[in-house]
């Protein structure tokens, strides 16, 4: 039976293209890798080269959308001793590039612990079953391991989400075992040293937004490379991403509808000029404290055309539309909700008179923000 899930981890998602790019890859491979650092570089970047395999023709297409250059960066990081620190604005696709990353090495993106303000050592290192603990004692068979115990005994990728989230304390128990590539588990006495196997590495995600709340130590900040992740600026890019992501949204819930591209362009432009706080006709706008994520313009999209799907209505409403973006806008201060309404009062406005067409019905919606 074939097995069916709300989000498939990235092995799942893109087996074919994994399997076609492992049947191929002659590069040069660090010791443990699924993939070489080309085929990674490949599977990540995306290909126009036709690759058969299994007598089915598989094309590798563009995942992560932005600085290439960054992308190699990463997977040679990732290839040496260092660990890899994503940084940058909530919704900047860090989390999808650690999972593209860890899939392509390690064949599983899923070795991961959640930072948060509850995250204790024993969810990144190991706990135990106490009930076999209390029956034979501290054995290995009483051991339940935990992402970073798993990773270095397997020598796969652990991936730390939202690590500044995580108590300064928490964080710093990574110091040791990222320079010695050694978990000691003092309570198992002769068998306690686990030795990170080849291929072992860490890569943590972090928000800017977050500096602060549990900042990282010198000690600790030099173990790993940090690369920041910049939201997208090219407004043709950002549509592109999108309607891909809404794509697959729809396809792996089996919504039978096509993505409408002036809906996605509309978007697209909305949340590039309130990030930037200007328009494209040079019109100042006073930017909304939320993050304008690429992430949160795909979800707009994605609930309006769930709307539309589920109400069976023949076409995206845009109404529905700005009622979405007024959720996702105004969920931290009221102030965000009067920049809004200036925004549609000043640039929507202007592109009505000017351009007519999709945006003069876009204005029109204007109404429904409250």
């Amino acid at each position: 039976m074939e097995q069916k899930y709300i989000k498939p981890p990235v092995e799942i998602r893109y087996a074919d293209e994994l399997e076609a790019l492992k049947a191929s890859d002659t590069g040069r491979k660090p010791d443990n890798w699924y993939l070489s650092p080309k085929a990674v570089r490949t599977f990540i970047l995306g290909s126009d080269k036709v690759f058969e395999h299994n007598g089915n023709k598989i094309r590798i297409g563009k995942k992560f959308f932005g600085n290439d250059a960054l992308v190699e960066r990463c997977i040679i990081t990732l290839a040496g001793s260092r660990g890899l620190m994503l940084v940058g604005e909530p919704g900047t696709a860090k989390t999808m590039l650690s999972e593209l990353l860890s899939a392509a090495i390690s064949g599983t993106s899923t070795n991961t612990v959640q930072g948060t303000a509850g995250t204790t050592e024993d969810m990144i290192k190991y706990s135990w079953n106490y009930a076999l603990l209390l029956a034979k004692g501290p054995v290995k068979e009483a051991l339940v391991p935990s992402p970073l115990y798993v990773g270095m005994s397997k020598g796969i990728i652990t991936r730390f989400e939202e690590i500044t989230r995580t108590p300064a304390e928490i964080q710093d128990s990574l110091i040791s075992v990222m320079s010695d590539k050694v978990l000691n588990v003092p309570e198992l006495e002769e068998e306690g040293l686990v030795f990170a196997k080849p291929g072992f590495n860490i890569i943590g995600t972090a928000n800017i937004r977050d500096k602060g709340v549990n900042e990282m130590s010198s000690a600790l900040k030099r173990r790993f490379n940090f690369e920041t992740v910049n939201p997208v600026k090219d407004v043709r890019l950002e549509k592109q991403i999108i309607i891909n992501e809404v794509e697959q949204n729809a396809a792996a819930n089996k919504i039978d509808m096509p993505v409408d591209t002036d809906v996605a362009e509309l978007l697209a432009i909305t949340y590039h000029e309130l990030r930037e706080g200007i328009s494209d006709h040079g019109i100042k706008i006073e930017k909304p404290s939320v993050v304008m994520s690429t992430a949160e313009a795909v979800s707009v999209f994605y609930q309006t055309m769930s709307n539309a799907w589920y109400y069976e209505e023949d076409q995206l409403s845009l109404a529905d539309l700005t009622q979405n973006l007024n959720n996702a806008v105004c969920k931290d201060t009221k102030d965000d909700l009067e920049k809004l309404k200036g925004y549609f009062n000043t640039v929507i406005k202007s592109k009505s008179e000017k351009v007519g067409g999709i945006w003069t019905e876009f204005y029109e919606t204007r109404k429904y923000l409250k």
